[in-house]
């Protein structure tokens, strides 16, 4: 079992996820957020910390560049029952990051919107929330990855009934769905991109 100290909550689809914030705050988790997400948690008055703070890096290029940082994959990728891992997190101020609450920008929504231009399904490409999700979920041993707000209300019950522990049998069902999310997305996004015609 691994308590959840630290959980990093950057999600498109915002179903449910004030309900899984608060429930993690009320158990003393210390919560990053980027962007939207990061505004509406505030507004329902959950204290995050934002991720540019934390990295000491702003957010940039239109928000295209927010989670690519050596303290955010650290976090996610650094094995916490290997020693030199540990070492060299706390030689360069990596903190574990022990949950990640992700969903995906909306792909496959965006290119069924009647006149969806290239540029806009280009932009709806994600690229740090595969990239999070798919670091967490390699090292289910460690790190709860979270990307279907379907599984929030059975994950806040084993967090409450295991002291804010979760299970490696719950890492390790969520880190497969991450799996299969990033293949269908990126299926959808070359099957798209099949359709169109190059420029020139």
């Amino acid at each position: 079992m691994r308590k959840v100290q630290r959980a990093l909550m950057s999600v498109s689809d915002k179903s449910g996820v004030v309900g899984l914030a608060r429930a993690l705050a009320d158990m003393k988790v210390e919560i990053l957020s980027t962007g939207g997400t990061a505004r509406t948690l505030r507004q329902n008055g959950i204290e995050i910390l934002d991720v540019s703070d934390y990295t000491g890096f702003p957010e940039m290029l239109d928000g295209r560049v927010k989670t690519l940082h050596p303290k955010i994959h650290g976090g996610l990728l650094g094995q916490r029952e290997n020693p030199e891992h540990i070492k060299t997190m706390a030689k360069h101020g990596i903190e574990a990051i022990d949950m990640v609450v992700v969903n995906l920008y909306p792909f496959e929504a965006t290119i069924a919107k009647p006149n969806c231009t290239l540029d806009e399904a280009i932009e709806n490409i994600d690229i740090g929330g595969p990239t999070m999700i798919r670091s967490a979920a390699k090292n289910y041993r460690d790190v709860a990855v979270v990307v279907d707000p379907g599984d929030y209300d059975d994950l806040i019950a084993e967090l409450r009934e295991n002291d804010g522990q979760v299970s490696a049998r719950t890492r390790f069902r969520l880190a497969k769905k991450v799996f299969q999310m990033t293949a269908r997305y990126d299926g959808a996004i070359s099957n798209y991109l099949s359709t169109v015609e190059g420029e020139d």
